[in-house]
C-alpha cells in the first residue's frame, strides 16, 4: 500500500488527486476507486491501478 494525501477531491463530479508521499506524484482517483469517503486534506493509503490515462488510485482508504 502507498501513503498520500488528498490534494484535490470534488465530490459533486465524483474524482481528484492524491498526492503521493514517497515520490510527490499526483494520481487520479475516481470515486470508483474509494473505500472510505475523503476531502482535501485526508491522509490515504492506496494502491495504484492502470486506466485509460495513466495510473489511477484505488481501493483508497482513510488512513
Amino acid at each position: 500500500m502507498k501513503e498520500g494525501k488528498v490534494k484535490f477531491f470534488n465530490e459533486s463530479k465524483g474524482f481528484g488527486f492524491i498526492k503521493d508521499n514517497d515520490t510527490n506524484e499526483e494520481h487520479f482517483v475516481h470515486v470508483s476507486g474509494l473505500i472510505d469517503k475523503v476531502n482535501e486534506d485526508d491522509e490515504v493509503t492506496f494502491e495504484l491501478q492502470q486506466g485509460r490515462k495513466g495510473l489511477n488510485a484505488v481501493n483508497v482508504k482513510l488512513a
